[in-house]
């Protein structure tokens, strides 16, 4: 390995620490986890790149003094070996006394002024090292001898530093990008709440009246007026599972959610029931969720495309009516101010299942203009929201740039290509040597996997 920077060498993880070890699980050895005490330190406990206190748990002193081998240590280097695999932290003076379990890793450097770059390269690593060595079904586990043959590409330590110095200040930069979008869906369903709402206000089209000389004046109406027909299919015991192809199903009350439809949500109806034809759902049904949470119940979405051996559930309902009446009911139901009826008209426990009968929802009043400012309002509705969509799909795409900037910028750090080197940097390989002269003269890592005396 010899594309890198002059003044860089390589090592190991072995050769570089003065021990690799692990913790346990404090239930294997008769200790209870606590409410207060000793953090005890779990894989979910590691996120941009710190110990999170409030996803610690607790253990006893006397646990934690049972688990000397495992108690942490200013500047350890943290790396998660089952569960998520690749989360790195590094211990800070105010995380300790703590002590942690066997799904991390405990890398304590032998020249502790290592730690934050190692910590930094593991991060930059720790994708590569997850698929070259994870195994095992269900969670994916690496072994401590795994952790220690890994190779680590060393700098001089002043330009280590520099180098930790100019990755923290880009990734506080990344960071802040990346929160402002992480608030993008939320801000999405926001502003569509809002277009819906002035919708349904008449806002949205009061230029369209205008230009038109039309009337301002709105009706209102049943949406039983509306709704010729409502077909349910029947509750029964059905198979926990998708349907295959010579087989049939039935729709889950997650099958329908506002304004998606998940053909996958289903059950396998029992081969040996026949549902009626007028159960079967279809391309460009009206499909309403009539049973679910609060959020959920009275659901909506017209279906665009689906398999042919789908059926209704007693849960889930389609409502016939004329086409042209379909968006119009949609977007209303939609709204906050159709929202707000039918959870009014919800029936049930406020924590549970809510149900939203037939003559319920045939009483929902739905605001009525002329057809001719309906169909301006849908066309006004299905174009914000065209241009909402299109907003999102680049918000998304620009998280993922970010996090793909993010590992460039540490794939440029490691092949020595972010910070300048400087000759007068003493060269990694004199570091190298005074770490394996202390070996050398001290005792090898310590690698026992042993419960503490």
């Amino acid at each position: 390995m010899t594309d890198f920077p002059s003044g860089w060498d390589v090592s190991t993880i072995n050769d570089l620490s003065a021990r690799v070890t692990k913790g346990t699980t404090p239930k294997t050895y008769g200790f209870q986890y606590q409410t207060r005490g000793v953090l005890f330190v779990k894989a979910e406990s590691l996120s941009q790149g710190r110990i999170q206190h409030e996803l610690c748990a607790y253990i006893a002193n006397d646990a934690h003094e049972c688990f000397s081998r495992s108690q942490l240590q200013p500047k350890d280097v943290l790396f998660t070996i089952a569960g998520t695999l690749g989360r790195v932290a590094t211990v800070e003076a105010t995380d300790v006394p703590a002590n942690t379990n066997q799904a991390v890793a405990i890398i304590r450097l032998r020249e502790t002024a290592l730690a934050p770059y190692v910590a930094r390269y593991l991060t930059s690593e720790a994708t590569k090292l997850a698929e070259e060595g994870g195994r095992g079904t269900g969670l994916q586990n690496l072994n401590l001898q795994q952790v220690q043959d890994f190779v680590v590409r060393l700098p001089p330590l002043p330009e280590q530093r520099r180098l930790v110095a100019k990755i923290d200040s880009l990734s506080g930069i990344s960071k802040r990008a990346r929160d402002h979008l992480d608030h993008g869906p939320r801000l999405v369903e926001k502003y569509k709440q809002a277009i819906l709402a002035a919708a349904f206000r008449g806002e949205l089209t009061r230029k369209w009246r205008e230009t038109h000389r039309e009337k301002s004046a709105w009706g209102s109406i049943e949406a039983g007026k509306i709704i010729q027909a409502i077909v349910s299919g029947k509750n029964m015991r059905c198979e926990e599972r998708p349907p295959t192809d010579d087989e049939r199903g039935v729709l889950k009350v997650s099958a329908v959610t506002w304004g998606t439809f998940d053909p996958q949500a289903t059950k396998t109806l029992p081969k040996s029931f026949n549902p009626p034809d007028q159960t079967r759902v279809k391309s460009g049904d009206f499909l309403i969720s009539r049973a679910n949470t609060l959020e959920l119940v009275g659901a909506v979405v017209i279906v665009q495309q689906t398999p042919e051996n789908l059926f209704l559930s007693d849960k889930i309902l389609r409502l016939e009516m004329a086409e042209e009446n379909k968006p119009w009911l949609l977007w209303f139901l939609r709204s906050p101010e159709g929202r707000a009826a039918i959870e009014s008209a919800a029936t049930g426990n406020q924590l549970s299942m809510r149900n939203l009968s037939q003559a319920a929802l045939r009483e929902i009043g739905v605001p009525w203009p002329i057809a001719h400012e309906r169909k301006a309002i849908v066309r006004c509705i299905e174009t914000a929201f065209a241009w909402v969509d299109r907003i999102a799909s680049e918000t998304a795409s620009a998280r993922t740039l970010i996090d793909r900037l993010d590992q460039s910028v540490l794939a440029k750090a490691f092949r020595g290509e972010l910070v300048p080197q400087d000759p007068n940097d003493e060269p990694a390989s004199v570091l190298l040597e005074r770490i394996r002269a202390e070996r050398t003269l001290g005792n090898g890592p310590s690698r026992s996997r042993k419960r503490a005396s």
